[in-house]
């Protein structure tokens, strides 16, 4: 039984208020120069770019969150339990940031930063799926197909990228992130 535990709104806020906490968690985990000057800030080139793939990640995440909430009316408790779920995993992503940042071309480092965005894309999935569940319109359906699209070739790219790292190229998991970042997610918000 698919019942309403909770206005979407009240769901949305809280989403809201652990993706904040999450993101300011990614900066403070930045490291601080051994020296404070550009050799100091170049070394660290990494950690930035670690931090900032992380960052507009989370954000591209959030913001396909308000896409959704604005066009579903209720959600279920599987929904909100769901939402637990995949923002248990996202709270991994700061940890993980850190640690690929550290050791940037580690296998066992990109692969395990891998693994956490692919529980977090699969969970935001199945978060997905539940709205559709409770709220059966024709543009939601619209919109989970248009999705599902995309987010195939989401997985599958991030997937390459975890089996190159393992193989041949360590940082190829950080990459394919970016390259799924800036070429499926971001320009497929803009046609939701």
């Amino acid at each position: 039984m698919n019942r309403q535990v909770m206005d979407k709104e009240r769901l949305g806020a809280f989403i809201d208020a652990v993706i904040a906490i999450i993101m300011t968690i990614l900066v403070l985990e930045l490291e601080k120069p051994k020296t404070f000057d550009l050799q100091g800030l170049w070394d660290l080139r990494t950690n930035f770019f670690a931090y900032g793939l992380s960052f507009f990640w989370l954000g591209a995440m959030w913001v396909n969150f308000h896409s959704s909430s604005q066009v579903v009316e209720k959600i279920s408790q599987k929904t909100v339990w769901v939402a637990i779920v995949m923002l248990f995993f996202s709270s991994f992503f700061p940890y993980t940031t850190k640690l690929v940042a550290s050791n940037f071309n580690n296998a066992t480092m990109q692969v395990f930063y891998g693994v956490i965005v692919l529980l977090i894309s699969f969970s935001v999935l199945w978060y997905y799926h539940t709205l559709v569940e409770v709220n059966q319109t024709a543009e939601i359906e619209q919109l989970n197909i248009s999705r599902l699209h995309w987010m195939k070739w989401d997985i599958a790219i991030k997937i390459l990228g975890i089996i190159l790292s393992l193989t041949i190229f360590p940082a190829a998991e950080i990459f394919s992130v970016l390259i799924t970042l800036c070429a499926l997610v971001i320009p497929n918000q803009f046609r939701l």
